[in-house]
């Protein structure tokens, strides 16, 4: 390629390269020869090479060696020189450069030519680059331009107020006067920019809101004829007479009426005509309503006015375009919770979004839809966003099932285990706990729930939060489960070993988590009481993980060989039934995992909650703390209530030395106490004490007398020497 070429030249031979690295040579030999007439002064070259180079920044090739150019071309006299140069001030320099500062003069003097065109030129490198050490030494300047008689410099300063003010916060108050006046402009341009920096201004410096509270009505008036009448018709898009302008000013009323009870009821009336009279058919106009809805939701508007502005997202709802689709789904979102009824009403037209095609729709109608759930039209949303489940892509399985469990959990709890059996593996691990709580409530279907669950375990054990369950409950209910009795579904007999291979194929899967594996042994181990013939097998398999890798498998095998060898007397005991589980109980975070309080293990065995203190001198064995396991206190709750669960004084690691004591904690006869003295609560507490030493028990009881909550700790010293049952009331 020839040296000196013009731009349209080398434009079309860069263009014409076949390769890349042929596009490479060509624009190095350009550079080159740039470079050159960089160095050769002022030969009437220098704007045009500096375009060239511009062009080659444009492509992605540096460029840097032309910032000083930049700086010598704008101090030209010449208009062309100038152009060119403050065109590439603003590619090639930022504030982050030295090079920038040395156009400040420049820019300074231009600000004060007599030619507009220069003084846009500066104006417009300012409000590109201007660094914020730029922006406080020519501030003053563009203060003054603000009040200059020719609209087309005034246009321009106030877009390069508004840089200023985002760069330099403090300045605001030197553009406040001015940004009043310019309301009165008849010109768009003028009007436009003003608006825009009233609002920065208001951003900014929430100490100007009430200053311009003031031009509320003047804004209005504004508004009104931009939609009663064509403003300018040289603005008008697709019908809608300058919606940028209408956009700019529903953003400054919003902020303007947001908590002001005046203000917003100056607009009240206007965002009804604009809501009623824009036509929503283009997208100009779309775009004019969803800045209404947003001003309306966002000030203290009247009620009416926000079921229109709800039915106007609802309107959206049914557009071709998904993105207006999108948009109004995450308005509603927003508003869901503070005008629920007026959303429910397109309930239909959201559930339909589910349908789309479009992933980012459906993910914002799943969301909207499990909002709207109410106890209500539980039965007919469990319907839709089961037939939901069934079809949505994989991404979003795991969010919906999750969603539609904690939805059924909290209004209508059949549908539970149905969805768990539908799309178990999908459930977060968080609300294995809560689904264990909803089935020891519901003890009428214990034996329909084991059955179930069991019959899914055989079926498919990749799932491992719906294995875990189903671990839990044969553990629990496994003699339920050989009964082979149940109402609800086709009795199927289940034999003993069917049960323990089961629960051995989750044990030796590779599919099975660590913690899944926990939920198996335990429940291995509690069958152990709940069977007849295969108690030797049991013992064999929870030997077999005392020596497993895994810690706390190891731990819990290791245990459980204590209870069957040592402490088999207390077996029967310690894996008895566990009690019902309290949901609103310290620990129970309802698959909420925000709070740091963790849900314990439900594979775990009950914490043994009794302590044996020895005192060999007198014999004594004190029990001490036995209801104390924790030192928060206990919720309120309507009357004192103590945790029935079956306890033992024997540690299982046989801490406690050769002490041969047995406790066991009966359910309370009830948990409220009638007033005055008028009835009790009772708890039976069963000792076995072979040896006959004196004892002694150490309650602590929380309960709660009209809203009060009370804690007392009773120490109980009359044990009978000869008893091994008596009877505590608590109170």
């Amino acid at each position: 390629m020839p040296s000196s070429v013009r731009l349209q030249e080398m434009i079309r031979v860069i263009r014409s390269a076949r390769t890349q690295g042929e596009e490479r040579g060509i624009i190095q030999r350009e550079c080159a020869d740039i470079r050159a007439q960089f160095r050769q002064g002022d030969n009437g070259e220098r704007s045009h090479s500096l375009a060239k180079l511009l062009y080659v920044h444009m492509l992605g090739y540096p460029a840097h060696f032309g910032q000083m150019e930049c700086v010598r071309l704008i101090a030209s006299t010449r208009y062309s020189e100038k152009r060119i140069g403050y065109l590439g001030a603003m590619m090639l320099l930022d504030e982050n450069q030295d090079a920038s500062l040395l156009i400040t003069n420049s820019i300074k003097n231009d600000l004060s030519h007599n030619s507009q065109y220069v003084q846009s030129l500066a104006l417009c490198t300012l409000a590109c680059m201007g660094s914020a050490e730029m922006c406080r030494d020519l501030a003053p300047e563009i203060e003054r331009l603000l009040r200059a008689s020719n609209s087309y410099i005034k246009k321009k300063a106030t877009l390069c107020a508004v840089h200023i003010i985002r760069k330099v916060p403090e300045l605001a108050e030197l553009f406040t006067p001015s940004a009043r006046s310019l309301l009165s402009e008849k010109n768009h341009g003028v009007l436009h920019g003003a608006v825009v920096l009233i609002t920065e201004l208001c951003e900014h410096n929430p100490g100007t809101l009430d200053q311009f509270r003031k031009a509320v009505p003047e804004l209005v008036q504004i508004m009104k004829g931009l939609v009663t009448s064509s403003y300018s018709p040289e603005h008008n898009v697709a019908g809608i007479s300058d919606p940028f302008l209408q956009v700019r000013i529903l953003r400054l009323l919003r902020i303007l009426g947001h908590n002001n009870d005046t203000a917003s009821d100056a607009m009240n009336d206007l965002l009804a005509q604009v809501a009623t009279n824009t036509d929503s058919s283009k997208t100009a106009g779309s775009a004019v309503l969803y800045e209404t809805v947003l001003t309306i939701m966002d000030i203290n508007s009247e009620s009416g006015l926000r079921v229109l502005a709800v039915n106007i997202l609802g309107r959206f709802l049914l557009n071709n375009d998904r993105n207006i689709r999108y948009i109004s789904m995450t308005s509603l979102q927003k508003i869901v919770q503070t005008d629920h009824n007026a959303v429910q009403r397109h309930r239909g037209t959201i559930v339909d979004c589910l349908k789309d095609q479009d992933t980012s729709v459906k993910r914002r109608a799943l969301e909207l839809s499990l909002a709207l759930v109410s106890a209500v039209n539980i039965r007919s949303m469990m319907k839709e966003l089961l037939i939901f489940l069934s079809t949505c892509p994989p991404e979003l399985r795991s969010h919906t099932t999750s969603g539609i469990f904690n939805a059924a959990e909290r209004y209508h709890q059949s549908f539970v285990l149905h969805i768990y059996l539908l799309a178990g593996g999908d459930v977060r691990d968080e609300t294995v706990p809560n689904l264990i709580q909803l089935i020891t409530t519901a003890s009428e279907l214990h034996c329909y729930t084991v059955h179930k669950l069991y019959r899914a375990l055989v079926k498919d054990i990749s799932q491992q939060s719906l294995v875990q369950v189903a671990c839990w409950c044969i553990g629990e209910y496994g003699d339920l489960l050989l009964k082979g009795e149940c109402e609800e579904i086709e009795p199927v007999q289940v034999t003993e070993d069917d049960v323990l291979d089961a629960l051995e194929t989750v044990l030796q899967s590779h599919m099975s988590s660590p913690a899944t594996r926990g939920f198996a042994l335990t429940a291995t181990m509690k069958l152990s009481t709940r069977i007849t013939d295969n108690v030797d097998r049991i013992r064999s398999i929870v030997s077999i993980y005392g020596s497993c890798i895994d810690l706390e498998l190891q731990q819990r095998a290791v245990e459980y060989n204590a209870l069957f060898k040592k402490y088999d007397h207390m077996r029967a005991a310690v894996l008895e039934r566990m009690p019902v589980m309290d949901k609103n109980s310290p620990g129970h975070t309802n698959g909420d995992t925000s709070g740091e309080i963790k849900e314990p293990d439900p594979s775990k065995p009950k914490p043994v909650e009794a302590g044996l203190l020895s005192e060999p001198a007198s014999q004594v064995c004190d029990l001490l703390d036995l209801l104390d396991g924790t030192d928060t206190p206990l919720q309120p709750s309507p009357a004192p209530t103590s945790n029935p669960t079956t306890t033992s004084s024997a540690d299982l690691l046989d801490l406690l030395g050769g002490l041969d004591v047995q406790l066991q904690m009966k359910a309370p006869s009830g948990n409220v106490i009638p007033a005055h003295g008028l009835g009790q609560v009772t708890q039976t507490v069963v000792l076995n004490n072979p040896n006959k030493v004196s004892l002694k028990m150490r309650i602590r009881v929380s309960f709660s007398n009209q809203g009060a909550v009370h804690q007392d700790t009773v120490q109980i010293d009359s044990f009978p020497t000869q008893a091994s049952q008596t009877s505590v009331s608590p109170l």
